[in-house]
């Protein structure tokens, strides 16, 4: 991990309102809904990766 996230009671609220939704999705299987997410999240660091290197100009 980079960095350590802190929440404030509202913030977290919505996470836990977020994590329930996305485990009730999964039939209550959490770690199901872990492991999806963790592929999920896995997929959007390689487009952020892709983003974050130089181009080349094109012409």
């Amino acid at each position: 991990m980079d960095r350590i996230v802190t929440l404030d009671s509202r913030q977290e609220a919505v996470l836990q309102a977020t994590a329930d939704k996305f485990i009730a999705l999964h039939k209550g299987d959490a770690v199901k809904a872990l492991k999806e997410m963790i592929v999920l999240n896995g997929h959007l660091q390689e487009r952020l990766d892709a983003l974050s290197v130089p181009r080349r100009a094109t012409r």
